[in-house]
């Protein structure tokens, strides 16, 4: 029988394809250097994948009424989490992905403008990416989970490349308008939606999920960028100036955007989260509420992003073991994305586990949590084995139409 040590090992072998890490760095498998990354932009990323998969898992639960995409007939302990989850999770870890994106995508146009590329080839290059998003979401959608962003983003990217040559003066007035429209009263807030999941999340076979699916992605990844445009943005913006790699330089603002944000987000919450979690009654009306919780939200993404930098300057020089496995997840976080849809679509297909209509919203807290763990650990074991991730070598060498390197400057380029 193996040992551990044995088995950690081969598992390290396995997954690098023969890479080696060392003192001096990692050596991959295409025999390119990973080299030293900036650890705020990975490290959020990172942990804000464990929010996205409290957020997502719980829609789709089936009980016998649904309350801001939770069961209603669940337990004293159910909807204490609900609430929470409503709180400081929902609609709060998507903008703050949306400003991780934005800013990896200044600092990839900067990149490639400083090295004397031409505003065309840039533009271009940033369109391979998005045709990249959009493909891969498109197909992420139609087997795993229909609720899909990935094709959202690259729509977003597609349009988005134009804002790159504004002046920041029209970055922030044009994020504002568009924070300012999803506060607008609104009966489509799923922070108060009382449908429960419909085949398209819950296919009864494989073909009618197809069905299914197939005239409701185009709308998620045309609408998306709506309710991303703000945070992508803004990240353009940070993006200009380095703010979260260098996060020493800017810790008054990110201090009070961890404040205010956080606390708005969570103020904005609580009239629907107290009602989720069954202290208080129905806030009237809803179709203000509702867009409120969502419009914080954003502002909450902003405070997380802002206090994770905060936190990567205490850890950067002495990072601990965890640290580096979260900040591996960030790495690889568009592989680790997709794993929680694997998992998700095992868990609850009906023709698979079929558990929808048996888990509880607090086991299906701790399912995101595991799930999240496991995401952890694979990313961990990646990272020593000097392996990038395979979906983050994929889209990488179709926007560079070559194997490229990852830097300290692309620390945030991946979804």
């Amino acid at each position: 029988m193996w040992g551990i040590p044995s088995l950690r090992a081969w598992l390290l072998r396995l997954i690098s394809g023969g890479g080696r890490c060392g003192l001096a760095g990692c050596v991959t498998s295409s025999g390119g250097p990973i080299k030293t990354r900036a650890l705020g932009p990975d490290l959020a990323r990172g942990f804000m994948l464990l929010f996205i998969a409290l957020a997502n898992s719980h829609y789709f639960l089936e009980g016998a009424g649904v309350r801001g995409g939770f069961p209603t007939d669940g337990s004293r302990l159910d909807r204490v989490v609900a609430g929470g989850v409503s709180a400081v999770v929902d609609g709060r870890a998507f903008p703050m992905f949306g400003v991780l994106f934005g800013y990896g995508v200044a600092r990839i146009a900067a990149r490639q403008t400083g090295q004397g590329v031409a505003w065309r080839s840039v533009r271009w290059l940033l369109w391979r990416r998005s045709l990249v998003l959009v493909t891969l979401g498109f197909v992420h959608a139609m087997l795993l989970y229909i609720g899909d962003i990935l094709a959202a983003y690259g729509v977003l990217l597609f349009v988005g490349v134009w804002v790159l040559r504004w002046k920041d003066r029209w970055l922030l007035l044009t994020a504002l308008f568009f924070l300012l429209l999803t506060a607008l009263p609104s009966d489509g807030s799923m922070a108060v939606g009382a449908d429960p999941p419909d085949p398209s999340m819950l296919p009864p076979n494989f073909l009618a999920g197809l069905q299914a699916r197939l005239p409701v992605q185009p709308v998620i990844a045309l609408l998306g960028p709506i309710g991303f445009a703000c945070p992508y943005l803004v990240g353009v913006w940070a993006g200009r100036r380095r703010i979260l790699e260098r996060p020493e330089q800017h810790k008054t603002l990110l201090q009070a955007t961890a404040v205010l944000g956080i606390g708005a987000a969570i103020a904005g919450a609580l009239p629907v989260s107290l009602w989720i979690a069954g202290f208080t009654a129905e806030p009237q009306p809803l179709d203000r509420f509702g867009p409120l919780h969502d419009a914080c939200g954003t502002l909450g993404g902003f405070g997380y992003a802002a206090l994770i930098a905060l936190i990567a300057i205490k850890l950067k020089d002495h990072p601990g073991r965890m640290t580096r496995a979260i900040s591996a997840v960030g790495q690889r976080s568009l592989t680790c994305y997709l794993t929680q849809s694997v998992i998700w679509t095992v868990a609850f297909t009906p023709y698979l586990a079929g558990l929808a209509d048996n888990l509880s919203i607090t086991a299906t807290a701790l399912l995101a949590t595991a799930t999240w763990l496991l995401t952890v650990l694979l990313a961990d074991l990646m990272r020593r084995a000097g392996y990038r991730g395979p979906f983050e070598i994929l889209i990488r060498r179709i926007t560079y139409r070559r194997p490229a390197h990852f830097t300290a400057e692309e620390s945030t380029s991946t979804v």
